[in-house]
C-alpha cells in the first residue's frame, strides 16, 4: 500500500473539477492512476469522481486530521497542512529508521543516561533498567506500545551512534520520502527549545503508510501487549499498547498515541475498511475523544468506499 502525492486541501479538489457539494472537512473521492499515489500529485493526469457519503461525517475536534485510504480518496481534511509539533508520533520515524539500519536480533545494553533521560523529563518510560541487554525487536515494542522515552534513547544512541547522528538521519530519510513539512530534533517527541520539531497532518499520513510497509512495524504496532520473559541480562517486561483503538474497533492495525502540552493528544491510526486500508490522524485533540472519532472515520471511509 502507499499514500502518497493526495491532494492536500478541499480547494485543490474543486481546482481539479470537483463541484458536488460535500459535508464540511469531507473530501470526495478523488480516484487516481496507481503510479501517482506514489509520486507528487500530476493534476493533469487525475480523473475525478464525486461520491455521495452514506455514511455521516463525525464530529472532529481535533485541530488538526487527515485521512485517506490506499486508492487515494481523502475522506477528511482539516488543516492538514499547518506545521505542528506531534509529540510522541515521532516515535515512528524513530522506529523506521532503526528498522532500516538494525538487525532484529542485535542486543543494546541500557545506560543509566537512558533511564535519565526519560524520568528526568517525565516522560513514559518502558521501565527499563541501567545494564539490562534487551534485542532490538523487543525494544521497538518498548518504544512503541508504552512509549518508553528511554528505549527510543537507547535506539538513537546506538544507531546514531548518538542522539545528533540518529536525528540527522530522521530528516535525511523524512527528505528523501518527500516529507517537506516534517523536522526532527530528537527521537522521542519530547518538547525541545526554540526551533524545535514539527510536522502536519499529511506528512504523518504518508509516513505511516511507509511505515507499515514493514512487516515487523506492523506487528509490532498492531500488538496489544508484548511480553519479555526474564533472562540472565534482562527483567521481566510486559508492554501494553496505549493505543486504545486496537481494542474498541475491528480491522484496526495501529499505529501510535502521543501528548504533550504543546501537541496536544495526537492519534496516528491506520484499519482496512471495505477492501482497502484506510490512514489517518488526529492532532491536538481531547484523550478520551481521539479514540472514537477515529473508529468513527474509519468507518465513515469505509461507507465511502462500499458507496464508490
Amino acid at each position: 500500500m502507499r499514500i502518497g502525492g493526495f491532494i492536500g486541501s478541499a480547494a485543490l479538489v474543486l481546482a481539479l473539477g470537483v463541484v458536488s457539494p460535500a459535508p464540511a472537512g469531507a473530501v470526495p473521492a478523488v480516484s487516481a492512476p496507481a503510479s501517482a499515489l506514489r509520486g507528487a500529485v500530476q493534476a493533469t493526469t487525475r480523473t475525478t469522481t464525486t461520491v455521495k457519503p452514506k455514511a455521516t461525517l463525525p464530529a472532529v475536534g481535533a485541530k488538526e486530521a487527515y485521512v485517506a485510504d490506499s486508492a487515494g480518496t481523502i475522506h477528511f481534511n482539516k488543516r492538514e497542512t499547518r506545521r505542528v509539533p506531534v509529540a510522541s508520533l515521532v516515535k515512528v520515524m524513530t522506529a523506521h529508521v532503526v528498522l532500516r539500519e538494525a538487525q532484529l536480533t542485535d542486543t543494546v545494553e541500557i545506560t543509566a543516561a537512558d533511564v535519565r533521560h526519560a524520568t528526568s523529563n517525565g516522560a513514559t518510560t518502558a521501565a527499563l533498567k541501567k545494564g539490562e541487554q534487551l534485542t532490538v525487536r523487543d525494544l521497538l515494542y518498548g518504544l512503541m506500545l508504552p512509549s518508553g522515552a528511554d528505549a527510543a534513547n537507547a535506539l538513537a544512541r546506538r544507531y546514531g551512534p548518538g542522539m545528533t547522528a540518529f536525528v540527522a538521519k530522521m530528516n535525511a530519510e523524512a527528505k528523501r520520502l518527500g516529507l517537506a513539512d516534517t523536522r526532527y530534533t530528537n527521537a522521542d517527541g519530547l518538547p525541545t527549545p526554540a526551533k524545535g520539531g514539527y510536522s502536519t497532518a499529511v506528512d504523518q499520513v504518508k509516513l505511516a503508510d511507509i511505515a507499515l510497509d514493514d512487516a515487523t512495524f506492523r506487528a509490532v504496532v498492531g500488538a496489544e501487549t508484548h511480553k519479555v520473559a526474564k533472562s540472565a541480562v534482562h527483567r521481566a517486561h510486559t508492554w501494553r499498547n496505549t493505543n486504545k483503538l486496537l481494542q474498541q474497533a475491528d480491522g484496526v492495525l495501529g499505529v501510535k498515541t502521543g501528548f504533550t502540552n504543546d501537541a496536544g493528544f495526537c492519534l496516528l491510526f491506520a484499519g482496512e475498511r471495505s477492501g482497502r486500508e484506510v490512514v489517518g490522524v488526529l492532532l491536538g485533540d481531547q484523550n478520551a475523544r481521539r479514540f472514537s472519532t477515529a473508529e468513527r472515520l474509519l468507518d465513515f471511509a469505509g461507507e465511502q468506499i462500499a458507496g464508490g
